[in-house]
Formats: structure tokens, C-alpha cells, sequence
């Protein structure tokens, strides 16, 4: 059997604002985003079965990634639940997209938490191995799962 990488593209826009950042990213503003999400398994050697030759059929990755993430994400405004910004934007709590996060929403803890949600939805056969996040066209983080074996994040 060989163990193969395979990767999907995700794209969505969200506003952020970072508590108590020295700098403009105090302030609400937005990015368009480009997830990669790279998974690894073993091909499916089973002439008999659908999915003979995948890893996992990249529709199933969509079906996991799309709404427990781009559906969530996309278009909503996302800050850390320690930054109290209801009473100067309490319009947009009534918003579907408002999103408070215990922790500071950079790229970085982003794609963590992005990569425990996958991680989780997953079949057993198959492990998230890296997951790329970029902020800008130029500025992006990156999780690998070799890097976190020993953590208890995920």
C-alpha cells in the first residue's frame, strides 16, 4: 500500500478585530482567506469499493471542511469572547456571523482550531497533515501534524 498526501483549497472572507493589539488590527477589518487542507492516508487498494484509488474522495473533505468552517466563517466578524465590544457593536450580535472565540483570533490560533475541527470529522483511516491558512496573499501560518503528536490540542 502507499500512503499519499492530497489537498483541497478553501476560500472564504471574514472580519476580525485583536484585543488588546498594539497596532491597526485592534480595529475591525477583514481578509479574504485561502485554507489548505492537506490529508494523508493509505489508498484504497479495494477493487470492489466506490472509492478504489483515494485516499478520501475530495467531496467527502468538502463536506467536512464547507460547514464547519466556510459556512460558518465566511462574511462574519470574529473576536476574542474576552473583548467586550457589545456595547459599541451590539447590531451585530442580532447578525447570524458574529463570532466570540476563546482565544485571540489570529491566523496562527486560527488554523490550530482548524485543524482540530477536521482532525475530528475525519474517518479513522485518514489524518490531517498540515493545514495552511493564509491571511493575505503573502502572510500565512501553518499547522503540521508531526510538529503536534505530543500535544493534547488535538
Amino acid at each position: 500500500m502507499s500512503t499519499v498526501r492530497i489537498t483541497k483549497e478553501f476560500v472564504f472572507d471574514m472580519a476580525h478585530a485583536l484585543y488588546k493589539y498594539d497596532g491597526l488590527c485592534k480595529n475591525i477589518h477583514g481578509h479574504t482567506y485561502k485554507l489548505q487542507v492537506t490529508l494523508q492516508g493509505e489508498i484504497n487498494t479495494d477493487e470492489n469499493s466506490t472509492k478504489n484509488g483515494m485516499v478520501i474522495d475530495f467531496g467527502e473533505l468538502k463536506n467536512i471542511v464547507k460547514p464547519e468552517i466556510v459556512d460558518k466563517f465566511d462574511h462574519a466578524l470574529v473576536v476574542n469572547v474576552a473583548h467586550d465590544m457589545k456595547a459599541d457593536i451590539s447590531h451585530y450580535q442580532e447578525a447570524d456571523k458574529f463570532i466570540e472565540l476563546p482565544f485571540q483570533p489570529t491566523t496562527e490560533n486560527l488554523v490550530v482550531y482548524f485543524a482540530s475541527i477536521i482532525q475530528n470529522k475525519l474517518p479513522q483511516h485518514v489524518r490531517v497533515f498540515s493545514i495552511r491558512l493564509y491571511e493575505t496573499p503573502t502572510s500565512w501560518a501553518e499547522w503540521f501534524a508531526d510538529d503536534n503528536a505530543h500535544s493534547k490540542n488535538l
